[in-house]
């Protein structure tokens, strides 16, 4: 009978220290208007009519797989080719004895990772692992390099001190516009390397600083989630690829 009321079916359970503008707000939502995919009303205690806000939840899911594939499919056009050509500099750098670094942060981070373990393990065919390395994963590293000079060198110092002239940099951002990745690929030219830039919005300030040897896949959108989820499938058809050069066709 003391203390906070037991949260009613459908509400968060939070402390009651937890009195943030996140809880007020996720509160004011569940208390004030209970979720359902086709809006309804409710009675107050007062025997007024509340309208609950109606939020078709449904259909935004529905959208979401809409809108993505078809963004992937205006993509097609402008991204194969340079798909193939980035297949190809990755493999010749591979057959060299060369290794493939990539980088990027948040989501782009994830990608790197991501790309790197289906390379060092395998895609979707048995074959011996492929040299490749991301370079987010190292916190004493990352950590080190941000400390010690700042963190638009945390790619830039692992590239000077690690790329060789057979390699590649896979360097991923959906703005185009992340310092650190654009250091990278500074870093990546001193070192004689090529570059496969992953890209949205027009490419960005990578854009600008791509050479005449490198790849440029840039999606042809402006929304993140958009960008990222073909950033995925072009990661995919890189290893796809990859393994179709090497391999054979199956």
């Amino acid at each position: 009978m003391f203390g906070s009321p037991a949260p009613r079916v459908g509400e968060p359970r939070m402390s009651p220290s937890s009195d943030t503008p996140l809880r007020q707000c996720a509160t004011a939502t569940a208390r004030g208007a209970r979720i359902r995919a086709q809006g309804s009303t409710e009675r107050t205690k007062h025997g007024k009519a509340q309208h609950l806000v109606s939020i078709d939840l449904l259909a935004r899911v529905s959208r979401h797989f809409s809108d993505s594939a078809q963004t992937k499919l205006a993509a097609v056009d402008a991204l194969a080719q340079p798909i193939v050509r980035a297949t190809q500099v990755m493999v010749e750098s591979l057959l060299a004895n060369g290794k493939i670094l990539a980088c990027g942060n948040g989501g782009s981070a994830a990608d790197s990772q991501h790309f790197a373990a289906e390379m060092l393990n395998r895609f979707e065919r048995e074959r011996p692992g492929l040299a490749a390395m991301a370079l987010t994963t190292d916190t004493s590293t990352l950590t080190s390099i941000a400390n010690d000079y700042e963190y638009n060198l945390v790619f830039s110092k692992q590239v000077l001190a690690l790329g060789q002239p057979n390699d590649v940099l896979l360097a991923i951002s959906t703005s185009g516009n992340s310092p650190n990745v654009v250091a990278a690929v500074r870093a990546a030219h001193e070192r004689e390397m090529k570059v496969v830039a992953l890209t949205g919005r027009g490419g960005g300030e990578i854009g600008k600083h791509l050479a005449a040897g490198d790849v440029h896949l840039c999606v042809p959108h402006d929304q993140t989630a958009r960008i990222q989820e073909v950033h995925l499938l072009t990661l995919h058809c890189l290893c796809d690829g990859i393994d179709c050069l090497l391999l054979g066709p199956e």
